[in-house]
């Protein structure tokens, strides 16, 4: 029996990944510099994995950016645009963009990984695509694992996953039809790293995942068949997770692989189908993905050992592997760094385990598998279960207030008084708004100072009132920014915020917050969920304050900033102890009252964000519906509190609409924002097909880039907009917040902005 893990964060425990880049971003260190701490972060995962006793320690799994991008440059699918630039400029420019020394290319597209809040580079693929074979990243890390005394397993994408998560960039063709180009490229990498010496190669497949047609099901056969022609002694782990193999099952299981990995922790019931499968081959080895990689609860040992135990009964040993679910990629680095942290109580602590403490978890559990008189694990064991046992019985966890106004709702308290069309006279009426009214999405550049001196607040080095001052001239001198360059509709700039679902979850109860619990967003951008331990509710206003002091200094609206209760359901660590609908509607009910709280103050325009609705969705279509029915109901209870002439707007980034339109209408939002400046409106498909109703902001800048879109490059997104849309519901905006921007392109992007804007209005005149 072996321990295994299918890929370790990647950011460094204290962030020095990030920091690095950034730092190279902005030249204050070289290449080189950048190339030793990384390679100094690759180290330590390696020798903490081995530490813990981890047998099948994965290589490959770092990454400067995204894992997708770094397979672009492994099987050479690097657009036109970027094939005269080389090295790490070449790569950041394909996420990032690069707008300078003469030369503007555009990013390339950035999407959710799943149904996880990671954000992927989405590969682009023309007609004659050409493929070649870069294995320099790969072989050097194996190397360096090598030079530790550690063989490690690489991992990379599989070619069905990177084929189907990518975008056709021309019409007339599928991306599958590039498969008999790709596989060749594939199968010299198999035999490079063969030649080294690599035993294993770890595959993710996880679009296994996923509803597979017919022929996406061929595809996975014919790759796999292709696989297991080459002449090399390597052994292939493929690796699905998220959830079950599901209507794939039939194919997979018999496919030519060594290793059939399964994410028990989101779908156990496949264990018994597989088992029981005619295929099931009792000389294939199981991966049973048992310790959760997407979530921060102490791994259940007497449930996870009655999985080992079934498998024990068909299986020896020498072909079972204990395993984490996914990829450690979405989970923190290290609970003891939280040692200091009193904002998680000791009895929540007891219940958590972060990446370095689940690797101690899938080998302990190898331990009582395998030897169950070990008094160490035995030890381990008991500890475990009374943790798991303490939490269940934890008046923490349950307020009775709270579980009664929920058991209490009903239909009415997720219905506007009016339908849209009534309500959109009286919101023009009361905001006396422009032609193609311009807005952002709700934070402005977070300035290393404004970060200091929240810094310094939380250290006790500045008082509450020194900080306040401060805030307050952040905010006025945005306002009047805002009002000088002539935004329609002013937002307040969220300077005291720190991450749009942190602050919430700071400000309620229920929610538990860590120092150090950094996970990967995109890129260098991280957050720290909050972890939900119990019932959620609001006790005092939160966004109040901010608000209505921005809307005290201007005769210009401003919209009240929140984040919707999807979002922060999906951005949180959340119990598993109940429905992920019950606990959503608890935060609903919260946002609900805050938002009655800013209209009360005077706030006439109120922005409910939910990113994340779309993220949230199943991953098998069988569960949509009833998804999307508690999800979009939450948002309308967060949102139906208010009179008809106040005017909500909810933003969503990243997103592929055409599934879910119709449910987004049921939202029933008066404006929605989304992201479209890098899908060139392409995303703006699904709103006209279904004809959607209510008003629209096609993001026309993208703000995940540093490059200052022109003024004729919005124009000409509006003018697509235009002939998709009725320009009477166009609004124009950023495709999402400005906060990791910096002032002087900020100000330059909205400078053109607004220039568009006013020049789309007198060619709508003109026309009228």
């Amino acid at each position: 029996m072996k321990s295994t893990v299918l890929g370790y964060p990647r950011i460094g425990a204290q962030r020095e990944l990030k920091k690095s880049i950034e730092n190279f971003w902005k030249e204050k260190i070289s290449e080189e510099e950048l190339f030793k701490i990384s390679k100094d972060v690759r180290t330590r995962n390696w020798i903490i994995q081995k530490e813990a006793d981890i047998d099948m320690i994965s290589s490959n799994d770092f990454s400067h950016y995204d894992h997708i991008l770094d397979m672009c440059i492994t099987l050479g699918c690097i657009p036109e645009r970027f094939k005269n630039l080389k090295g790490l400029q070449q790569y950041f420019a394909m996420a990032r963009g690069q707008q300078k020394e003469g030369l503007d290319v555009t990013a390339m597209e950035m999407t959710k990984w799943f149904d996880s809040n990671y954000h992927y580079i989405v590969p682009e693929f023309v007609k004659h695509q050409e493929f070649s074979l870069n294995t320099k990243k790969i072989v050097t890390e194996w190397k360096e694992a090598l030079a530790l005394g550690i063989k490690t397993k690489p991992v990379i994408v599989g070619p069905i996953t990177f084929l189907l998560l990518g975008k056709e960039k021309e019409k007339g063709f599928n991306r599958l039809e590039l498969l008999d180009k790709i596989l060749p490229v594939y199968e010299k990498l198999l035999k490079e790293i063969d030649s080294f010496g690599v035993e294993y190669l770890q595959i993710d497949e996880p679009v296994l995942s996923l509803d597979l047609s017919k022929q996406e099901q061929l595809a996975i056969v014919k790759t796999y068949q292709h696989f297991s022609k080459i002449n090399v002694r390597l052994k292939i782990i493929l690796a699905n997770y998220f959830d079950c193999y599901g209507d794939n099952l039939d194919v997979a299981i018999n496919l030519p692989v060594d290793v059939f990995h399964l994410d028990l922790v989101r779908c156990p019931l496949q264990l018994d189908d597989i088992l029981s499968h005619p295929s099931f081959s009792t000389e294939k080895i199981l991966s049973l993905g048992v310790v959760d990689g997407r979530n921060i609860w102490i791994n259940d040992f007497e449930r996870s050992l009655k999985y080992i135990e079934k498998v024990t009964e068909k299986l020896d040993n020498q072909h079972i592997w204990i395993a984490s679910s996914c990829s450690f990629l979405h989970c923190p680095y290290d609970l003891d760094l939280e040692n200091t942290n009193k904002k998680i109580g000791l009895d929540v602590k007891q219940w958590l385990a972060f990446s370095k403490q689940k690797l101690r978890e899938i080998s302990t559990l190898k331990v009582l598998a395998t030897t169950p008189g070990n008094e160490d694990a035995n030890s381990i064991f008991n500890e475990n279960k009374k943790a798991n046992q303490n939490r269940r019985k934890s008046e923490l966890i349950h307020n009775t207030l709270v579980k009664e106004r929920i058991d209490k709702l009903t239909n009415s308290d997720s219905q506007r008084i009016s339908q849209f069309s009534d309500r959109q006279l009286l919101q023009k009426e009361t905001l006396d708004l422009p032609l193609f009214p311009t807005t952002t999405i709700g934070s402005f550049p977070q300035t290393k100072k404004i970060r200091q001196t929240r810094a310094k607040l939380k250290k006790g080095e500045v008082t509450q009132e020194v900080y306040d001052e401060f805030i307050r001239n952040e905010t006025e001198v945005t306002i009047r920014f805002q009002e000088e360059v002539g935004l329609d509709v002013l937002v307040h700039g969220e300077f005291e915020r720190n991450d749009m679902v942190e602050y919430f979850g700071e400000q309620l109860e229920g929610f538990a917050f860590t120092q150090y619990g950094w996970v990967q967003s995109y890129g260098t951008r991280c957050v720290k969920p909050p972890i939900i331990y119990g019932d959620v509710s609001r006790e005092k206003e939160m966004t109040v304050k901010w608000s209505s002091y921005a809307q005290s200094l201007t005769k210009k609206p401003v919209k009240g900033m929140l984040t919707g209760p999807v979002t922060i359901l999906q951005w949180s660590f959340v119990r598993d102890d109940q429905p992920r609908s019950v606990t959503c509607n608890q935060i609903a009910c919260a946002i609900r009252d805050e938002v009655k709280d800013l209209e009360n103050a005077g706030l006439k325009v109120i922005q409910i964000d939910e990113p994340a609705i779309r993220e949230g969705l199943p991953l098998r279509k069988e569960d949509w519906k009833n998804y999307l029915n508690w999800a979009v109901k939450a948002f309308r209870i967060s949102s139906s509190g208010v009179k008809d002439d106040t005017q909500i707007h909810t933003h969503m980034c990243y997103s592929e609409f055409n599934d879910i339109i119709e449910s987004i209408a049921e939202m029933d939002a008066d404006v929605i924002t989304i992201e479209t400046s890098r899908s060139e409106m392409e995303l703006l498909d699904a709103f006209v097909d279904f004809k959607y109703p209510n008003e629209i902001g096609p993001g026309v800048y993208d703000i995940h880039s540093p490059r200052v879109p022109t003024q004729k490059e919005i124009e000409n997104l509006l003018d697509k907009a235009c002939d998709l849309l009725p320009y009477e519901n166009i609004w124009v905006n950023p495709d999402c917040g400005l906060k990791t921007r910096d002032w002087p392109e900020t100000k330059s992007a909205l400078e053109n902005l607004v220039k568009s804007a006013r020049s789309m209005r007198e060619k709508m005149f003109q026309l009228v």
